[in-house]
């Protein structure tokens, strides 16, 4: 029994592999063509603008808009990802599939459930920061060996929101609150959290919030890790925080989710 219990969020997260390796593909091939069109899109787009300013690179630090937000789809992809992932799929297993409820009633408990699915986001978020790497890799000014070091923040970075909204999820009973919940939480992270310019560029009070955010942290650390220029204590600090949300998140998980399944 104790073998069991130690092992659960494993089994938990090959219940969620079982299906992933039905729809990889379609994820796969979602994590590279997304990226690859904001970078047309923005990266090359409003970079021509950008760049051909009076300030130029000199605005960025010395970086091309391109670098500079090619550089930033590395955390705030996963954030999408698994910010939807850790939704409406995460309700399936409370509502209306009831699999949370099947699982414990094996000698899983909720806890296991919890981070299990936190495995399984992982894994999500694990694709979708290697497509955007990928993509980033087949470019001069952007394929540096730092891309692989931002992989994993980038993962951390969408676990900084997935663990909290799967925590959220076990206590609704309905999913009115979600389609509000990415309208009012990613997005305007994704707009302000430091993607498209430095959030100095903000009024005080929003620089203020922005700093506090994951999404900034992740942004920036990616961004150092890929172009250098990356002091290691400001490093180690964005990685701290981005920790301390992921396990501020983990633990809000299991104790919503044992709330939610306890029998």
């Amino acid at each position: 029994m104790h073998t069991i219990a130690s092992l659960g969020p494993v089994r938990v997260y090959n219940r969620e592999w079982t299906y992933f390796r039905l729809v990889w593909r379609t994820a796969v091939f979602g994590s590279v063509i997304q990226p690859l069109m904001y970078l047309m899109g923005i990266g090359l787009g409003i970079g021509e603008l950008v760049d051909g300013g009076p300030a130029g690179p000199d605005a960025l630090g010395g970086v091309s808009y391109f670098a500079f937000y090619a550089t930033a789809l590395i955390a705030t992809t996963p954030m999408f990802v698994l910010g939807q992932e850790s939704l409406w799929p995460t309700m399936d297993g409370f509502t209306w599939s009831r699999a949370h409820q099947a699982m414990i009633a094996t000698p899983l408990s909720s806890r296991d459930v919890a981070l299990g699915k936190g495995l399984y986001f992982g894994l999500r978020g694990l694709v979708a920061g290697a497509g955007v790497v990928l993509v980033l890799a087949c470019f001069a000014e952007t394929r540096s060996w730092g891309l692989i070091a931002a992989i994993p923040v980038g993962v951390l970075t969408g676990l900084s929101y997935a663990m909290a909204f799967a925590a959220w999820v076990a206590t609704r009973d309905t999913d009115n609150s979600f389609s509000a919940l990415l309208r009012i939480g990613i997005i305007p992270m994704f707009l302000f959290g430091g993607a498209f310019y430095p959030v100095d560029q903000l009024p005080p009070v929003l620089e203020a919030i922005a700093r506090v955010t994951p999404i900034w942290h992740g942004i920036e650390l990616c961004r150092g890790l890929v172009l250098g220029g990356l002091d290691p204590a400001t490093g180690l600090l964005h990685l701290l925080v981005l920790l301390a949300f992921v396990t501020a998140g983990s633990i809000a998980a299991s104790i919503t989710f044992d709330r939610r399944l306890r029998p």
